[in-house]
């Protein structure tokens, strides 16, 4: 193997006049006596005693060549790994010898660590092409040309890319390759080629066996690696920064280089980088996101705060990775480097001193400034060295323990623990204040705490402030918003759209924190972001109306079908930009006209149908907003969405007729006729609600055909029609369904036509239907006939339910109804409003039974809404006052729960799994008026209306009810 010859390092010379005099207090002490402070060191000393007998230099060669020699013709990957391993500790005691004597500079020392790196990666990928060129899956050039014709270039990052590894760093490297160049014989296999051979690479290098490990490999620097392979093509990387590279990378790629493989392809991949990565615009916006970065690192690192005079307060303090420590220093070179690297390039070097001297001869930092951080630098380094040694751990931190502080210092050279607290004190301070004034416009990204989001890793203190907001899963949350930064979602893919985001983003978190149900709240809202065409639109929406931002994180939160809705079609936002969303609620007429003229716009009949269930979904979800921020009356929110199902019955009916003439025709006196039935015809409908509905049809007697293609009998005919209208209305599209329909209330039920003419309908009620039928006829309406028809339909129902009857033959049909609901369906729980005493169908029980006992006498009882028929049965004295309004009362409360927790919560609702804040909404919507009501006292105030409720009921369909006899019982003493 080729000797490693060192690249060359403009590094500023350690010039000893430059050093800093607060170090005088190190002594220079013996090497062995330092060496056996160090387990780690005394252990390698002991086995390889040779290591140390020439000079560090020689040394240090004779074990590289020592190592090429053994590696020459070996084939065995074990064999691999012992060599680079028993190299690695040779080349630590060496180094750490040398350091330790003083006869290496701690510039040489991370050199001389960079160089063994070099030659340990282009070994292990050496032999890895040996060996797929003897499987004969490549073929490579022959001579030495072989390991630059492999089409692949590994780079080198971070420290190990600007020459300045310490003791015990990992290496961060990317693996790029060109398919053009690709030596491998089956193309098609290429990219999976390289995606074994870098993760064999790792094993090889980071692997733990009784040697130890080499390096520990770091691959998380590569484009965007949480979706993209261990391996990416050229290709690949130059699409992904160009579109989706952040600032943070491109500080990253300032210390990049190619250090082994094909090394025309690593060249070719950095000039690619560098119109990336130096813009010729001042950029300043760098700036900001590279301060993030360290902004998440402070929230792990944080100096600990002096206490008492005499506490040391470097216990535990990271000396990397703290307030004033190496990477504050990093980060004050990256960032000016990238504001004025792009017009200047003699500011682009990868080294942190060599940029500090850069940026000091362009004037921009003063002398002063760049000596007093070459200082600090080269001091927290060094400290950095000694804290490795001490048992080959990759630490950064002090010790913790005051003892272990201690010993520390005499290791790094001290006489006294205090000296070394007075240079950390110098050091530190200086890049802490240095830092600090360059980013003293850099504003908090949250008055709660750290919310950054940069990086590769979990940034410990968003994790704690995530909590504080209320997440439960804070790592899923910082997973997520990595990849909106990353551009996985359509919605994320331009720069400026992933800016606003992220301006945004705590904001956006802080309201999602406040919903009973964070961590659910903020899946919904990603998957709503995952379904957006274009995110640019929104997020400026949000910047300039927080208000907006704010409800979706509410819906989000909150209400569960709503956020559905969302997240598969995020377009039903689209109509909150009106200016009258949040004012009153639509009528029918409106609707109507409205969906007409969208149906206008329908290239073809599955463009109608598509469209209606757009319209339909949008004004349902305008009613689930007023409906979840208490903007109009639970019963005006009922009527609504009534009226949407409606509006989207009467103007997509005629739709469906036309297309289904085409193939049979019409009648020339038929008529297709709509009966809805139930919360439908009562307009009562919440958002989930499905429509009861009946096909009904007319037609003259004399007209036995449709006069299509296809002709048809009228019953054959109608029936067909009310099978393609209910497929219609319940059908999936790409706009999923409008309706699901529920046609069980024809007569006879599932064993009736789907569709029955309308005097056979009005001769089954007259003579065959039963109790429980009339009051299902009194809850019916036409929804979709003529004029005519209409009346003559109101003409017939009241007829029939103004017909005199056996009072008591009808109380007790109803009653025994009430007692087989009740057997099958009742329940104690209070939030089952439809079953529970008291709740929607006992009130339904008792009114019904009024109208049908008084039909005959009072014509103007029969209402399908229970409001209208309580004052109906009121003003026609059959209900006292007292009690209509207790009636009232308690079925707006229904309502109003009912139509809340179909939003809100999973049904059955249980209380004692919900939040306290979704019951205090849930309060808040059962007694509107009254302003500072507990969720303890909405569940009293209701229970005493139900118990109110029940009782009526109770009283009225008891009315006049015979005793009957009791059979005696004789009992067995």
């Amino acid at each position: 193997m080729k000797r490693v010859t060192p690249l060359r390092r403009d590094f500023p010379q350690n010039d000893k006049k430059k050093q800093d005099k607060s170090a005088s207090s190190v002594k220079k002490a013996d090497g062995a006596a330092l060496l056996a402070q160090s387990p780690y060191l005394q252990g390698l000393a002991t086995r390889q005693p040779d290591a140390l007998k020439a000079a560090p230099d020689d040394a240090f060669q004779d074990a590289i060549n020592t190592a090429t020699t053994a590696l020459a013709d070996v084939i065995d990957i074990d064999d691999v790994m012992r060599i680079l391993r028993q190299t690695k500790q040779k080349i630590a005691l060496i180094t750490a010898h040398a350091d330790l004597t003083q006869i290496w500079d701690d510039i040489t020392v991370m050199q001389k660590l960079s160089d063994f790196a070099d030659f340990a990666v282009q070994a292990a990928l050496q032999f890895l092409l040996n060996s797929a060129q003897q499987q004969k899956t490549i073929k490579l050039a022959t001579g030495k040309k072989a390991l630059h014709s492999c089409g692949a270039s590994i780079i080198a990052l971070g420290k190990w890319g600007a020459g300045e590894l310490n003791y015990s760093s990992d290496i961060d490297l990317m693996v790029i390759f060109d398919p053009q160049k690709s030596p491998v014989k089956n193309k098609d296999d290429t990219q999976n080629f390289f995606i074994r051979l870098t993760r064999d690479l790792a094993k090889i290098l980071e692997l733990p066996t009784a040697d130890g490990y080499v390096f520990r490999c770091d691959l998380r620097l590569r484009p965007d690696p949480g979706a993209m392979p261990l391996a990416v093509s050229i290709a690949t990387a130059e699409t992904y920064y160009g579109s989706l590279g952040q600032n943070w990378e491109r500080a990253a790629m300032i210390k990049a280089r190619p250090v082994a493989g094909d090394m025309r392809v690593g060249y070719d991949f950095m000039q690619l980088m560098a119109a990336w990565i130096w813009r010729r615009n001042l950029d300043f916006a760098s700036i900001q996101d590279i301060h993030s970065i360290k902004r998440q690192i402070n929230a792990k690192h944080n100096t600990a705060k002096k206490t008492k005079a005499g506490h040391n307060p470097y216990l535990g303090v990271n000396i990397k990775l703290g307030h004033g420590g190496i990477r504050e220093i990093e980060f004050f070179a990256q960032t000016q480097q990238l504001v004025f690297g792009g017009r200047d390039i003699t500011l682009r070097a990868p080294q942190t001193l060599s940029a500090l001297a850069a940026l000091s001869t362009a004037g921009h930092i003063k002398p002063s400034e760049y000596q007093a951080l070459y200082n600090a630098y080269l001091f927290l380094r060094h400290i950095e060295h000694r804290l490795q040694m001490i048992d080959d751990q990759q630490t950064h931190s002090l010790p913790i323990h005051p003892e272990d502080f201690k010993r520390a210092a005499r290791f790094m050279g001290y006489t006294k623990e205090q000296a070394l607290i007075q240079d950390l004190d110098l050091h530190m301070g200086t890049v802490k204040k240095l830092y600090g004034r360059l980013f003293t416009e850099s504003e908090s990204l949250s008055t709660a705490g750290n919310l950054v989001f940069t990086g590769v890793e979990d940034d410990p203190e968003t994790l704690e402030t995530l909590q504080r907001m209320g997440f439960e899963r804070p790592s899923t949350i910082t997973t997520a918003i990595r990849s909106w930064h990353h551009g996985r979602y359509r919605a994320v893919r331009s720069e400026r759209a992933r800016q606003i985001l992220t301006e945004i983003t705590p904001h956006l978190l802080k309201t999602l924190g406040t919903t009973p149900h964070p961590d659910d709240a903020f899946i919904r809202f990603d998957r709503f972001l995952e379904k957006l065409p274009s995110g640019i639109p929104i997020f400026s929406m949000f910047v300039k109306n927080p208000a907006q931002l704010e409800l979706v994180a509410d819906i989000m939160g909150t209400a569960p079908a709503l956020a559905d809705w969302l997240g598969t079609h995020p377009e039903v936002l689209d109509g909150v930009f009106s200016r009258d969303f949040f004012g009153g609620l639509p009528d029918l007429p409106y609707l109507t006209e409205q969906l007409d003229l969208l149906l206008a716009t329908a290239r073809d009949y599955q463009d109608i149908l598509d469209l209606t269930r757009l319209f339909a979904r949008e004004k349902r979800f305008h009613a689930g907003i007023h409906i979840l921020k208490n903007l109009s009356p639970a019963r005006d929110c009922a009527r609504y969405l009534s009226d949407i199902a409606e509006a989207a019955l009467t103007v997509l009916t005629p739709h469906v007729e036309k297309d289904f003439a085409r193939q049979h025709g019409v009648f020339k006196t038929g008529e297709l006729i709509l009966l809805g039935m139930g919360s439908f015809a009562a307009r009562t409908m919440f958002t989930d609600s499905d429509l009861d509905l009946i096909g009904l049809y007319k037609t003259d007697t004399n007209d036995t055909k449709s006069n299509g293609a296809k002709p048809l009998t009228p019953s054959v005919y109608y029936i067909r029609l009310m099978q393609r209208l209910i497929t219609a209305i319940s059908a999936p599209t790409a706009e999923s369904t409008l309706y699901e329909v529920d046609s069980r209330l024809r007569p006879a039920g599932d064993d009736g036509s789907l569709a029955i003419s309308f005097d056979a309908f009005f001769d089954y009620q007259k003579n065959k239907a039963w109790t429980w039928e009339h009051m299902c006829l009194i809850r019916s309406r036409i929804v979709y006939a003529t004029p005519q028809t209409t009346k003559d339909f109101r003409r017939k129902a009241q007829k029939i339910l103004s017909t005199p009857r056996d009072t008591e033959k009808c109380r007790m049909d109803i009653c025994d109804m009430q007692a087989k609901v009740q057997k099958q369906y009742g329940t104690k729980d209070p939030w089952q409003m439809k079953y529970r005493a008291g709740g929607v169908m006992d009130m339904m029980f008792a009114l019904h039974y009024l109208i049908l006992r008084n039909g005959h006498e009072h014509t103007a009882l029969h209402h399908a809404c229970f409001a209208d028929a309580i004052c109906a049965l009121k003003a026609e004295k059959l209900l006292s006052a007292k009690d209509a309004a207790s009636l009232q009362k308690t079925a707006d409360i229904a309502i109003a729960a009912q139509a809340f927790l179909r939003l809100t919560a999973e049904l059955p609702f249980s209380a004692d799994k919900a939040t306290a804040g979704l019951k205090q909404q849930l309060a808040a919507h059962l007694f509107p008026t009254q302003k500072k009501i507990t969720y303890a006292q909405a569940v009293r105030q209701s229970a005493s209306l139900f118990r109110d409720s029940a009782a009526i009921c109770k009283k009225i369909l008891s009315a006049a009810t015979p005793k009957r006899p009791r059979k005696k019982v004789s009992v067995k003493k």
